[in-house]
């Protein structure tokens, strides 16, 4: 279960005036699928952001292929790459209804406590929820 899928249609307001997705609007597709693989395995973002912790991006490598386009049905799918002391990475990819592969990407998350600003090692339920998903 280190992958997780979505679907997303893109919307009108999503592209530009040729009816091609804006490059920026790829992140909160990508955003989507990482809140979603995390939920899947029973951990959301609002209850760790209850608990004090936030998970923001430190590094984000995006990699456009073909557009996607107004009204595409996409899927967005979440794999996670690997975890240290206090980082997490995913792999992501974006494909269309045709299985084409439009976008890929890299993201590197950091546990951050929200109090202090600075990085920690995530609590002891969601290591253990990472470890099962070391190879």
């Amino acid at each position: 279960m280190k992958e997780h899928e979505i679907q997303v249609r893109v919307r009108y307001s999503e592209t530009d005036q040729m009816g091609v997705v804006y490059h920026g609007n790829y992140v909160p597709y990508f955003e989507m699928g990482r809140v979603e693989w995390l939920r899947n395995k029973g951990v959301s973002y609002k209850s760790m952001e209850e608990r004090g912790i936030a998970l923001p991006i430190v590094s984000m490598n995006i990699n456009y292929k073909k557009p996607a386009r107004y009204d595409d049905l996409l899927t967005v799918k979440t794999t996670f790459k690997s975890q240290t002391s206090v980082k997490i990475e995913f792999d992501c990819e974006i494909r269309n209804n045709e299985n084409e592969l439009l976008t890929t990407a890299h993201f590197i998350l950091v546990f951050l406590d929200l109090k202090t600003g600075r990085p920690i090692v995530p609590p002891t339920y969601i290591n253990e929820l990472l470890e099962l998903m070391k190879d």
